[in-house]
């Protein structure tokens, strides 16, 4: 049974790559994401990338995460909530924790914000976190039709019985799960997970600057770290090297660089310093795990270039 899923996984990755790729889903978008990157001041870190072999690789990547979401999500969702257990042979893989991860998946299990993007299997570590016993709530925007948002707020998004999104929308909700007083939380902080890799279009978006490039940013983490000040923030990415496995997580702290134009007592946006330095990072290793570049990740700054 466990061969026939990721058989499955694979053909519908194969299959779902040949139909995008022929149809030239989000090319135009990777494209001028590229370019417009490439004359910033980050160009180096694209130097030499080639459009097309971008787009191509990017797409490998992406529907093999997502056949892996369809058919094989319950082996992340099944594995040890001991750290000490690791690693651990599953399904056909290996599954570890970076040594240096250990003491910081501890730290996350007593709440914080968790600040995440769209690189490599990134809904694969909500689930994996979840089965680390981390209190993990994912904001999300409900889908449509209702049978579809009930089935991934019960099924998919659900770990050992506990949902693990949320549709937070106030600023009450948000401090009610930092605080561990939400209805569900049974007085237990959660670890809030927000998305901030996205183009922010809402009135109160911040001005910052992301691959080199102007961008406007999510004002909620540093709006919940303002009210909240000594909450902890993480990231958390999961490194794949042939069958195995390894979840990273680390404290926002062992990314944040001071930026010369800041004065010792100005504040920080965590968005646009440690996160966006932390992405980088990755991004500089892996162009191709990024999906965001599907996104009109400048649109607010700079909508010219996607024409």
């Amino acid at each position: 049974m466990i061969q026939f899923r990721q058989i499955l996984a694979k053909i519908f990755a194969g299959a779902a790559y040949a139909v995008l790729d022929f149809a030239g889903w989000k090319k135009k978008t990777v494209e001028a994401n590229l370019m417009h990157v490439s004359q910033g001041t980050w160009g180096r870190g694209v130097a030499g990338l080639e459009p097309r072999e971008l787009y191509k690789k990017m797409l490998k990547n992406l529907t093999r995460h997502v056949g892996e979401l369809l058919f094989c999500f319950d082996t992340y969702k099944n594995l040890p909530e001991n750290c000490a257990a690791y690693p651990c042979e599953r399904d056909g893989f290996i599954f570890d924790t970076a040594e240096k991860s250990k003491p910081v998946i501890e730290k996350m299990r007593r709440g914080g914000i968790f600040l995440t993007a769209h690189y490599g299997n990134y809904e694969a570590s909500g689930a994996w976190l979840c089965a680390l016993g981390v209190p993990l709530k994912a904001s999300f925007i409900p889908l449509k039709p209702d049978a579809l948002n009930r089935f991934v707020y019960e099924k998919v998004r659900c770990v050992r019985g506990r949902p693990y999104s949320i549709n937070a929308r106030t600023p009450r909700e948000f401090f009610a799960l930092l605080d561990g007083t939400a209805p569900d939380c049974n007085g237990q902080k959660q670890l809030f997970c927000l998305l901030a890799d996205q183009d922010s279009r809402i009135n109160s978006a911040m001005d910052g600057t992301f691959l080199g490039c102007p961008a406007k940013i999510n004002p909620l983490p540093d709006f919940l770290l303002k009210h909240r000040p000594n909450t902890p923030v993480f990231f958390c990415w999961i490194e794949e090297r042939g069958s195995r496995k390894t979840l990273h997580a680390v404290e926002a702290v062992a990314y944040q660089k001071l930026d010369s134009r800041l004065r010792e007592n100005d504040s920080h946006s965590i968005v646009d310093g440690a996160y966006r330095n932390w992405l980088e990072e990755r991004i500089q290793e892996n162009p191709a795990l990024w999906y965001g570049w599907t996104h009109r990740r400048f649109k607010s700054k700079n909508p010219e270039i996607y024409g």
